[in-house]
């Protein structure tokens, strides 16, 4: 582990199996999949930053340690279903947006793209980027 980044190097394992390519890169699992709590804390954090609220509003509003507030946002900390929804609703943001966001974003990261051929959801898929 290279204790001044807090990070381990790519042969590196602990736990359930996480590892990371190089330092300071993304976790991944055996699997080469990023972590969702990481995904799920980069919308929550760019939902409140592009509200222009802080931390501690927000905190307040959820009625969650903004310490706490801050290790979710991060991807440090899993987000329990009734943590989802109160951070939600501090931000006014329906947890169907969060979650639709989210999936956009994973998709991004694994390389895919999202093809819509008419406005029916049946007509909608995920496809491979090649």
């Amino acid at each position: 582990m290279d204790r001044s980044h807090g990070t381990f190097g790519s042969s590196a394992r602990y736990g359930g199996g996480v590892m990371t390519d190089r330092i300071g890169k993304e976790p991944r699992t055996d699997f080469g999949q990023l972590l969702l709590r990481r995904l799920l804390g980069s919308v929550l954090r760019r939902t409140r930053l592009r509200q222009g609220r802080t931390l501690r509003e927000v905190s307040a509003d959820a009625r969650v340690s903004l310490g706490y507030l801050s290790e979710v946002e991060r991807g440090q900390k899993e987000a329990s279903s009734e943590l989802l929804v109160a951070i939600c609703t501090a931000l006014e943001v329906p947890q169907s947006e969060v979650l639709r966001l989210v999936s956009e974003d994973l998709a991004a990261a694994e390389g895919l793209r999202r093809i819509v051929v008419s406005g029916s959801r049946a007509d909608r898929d995920v496809v491979a980027a090649a």
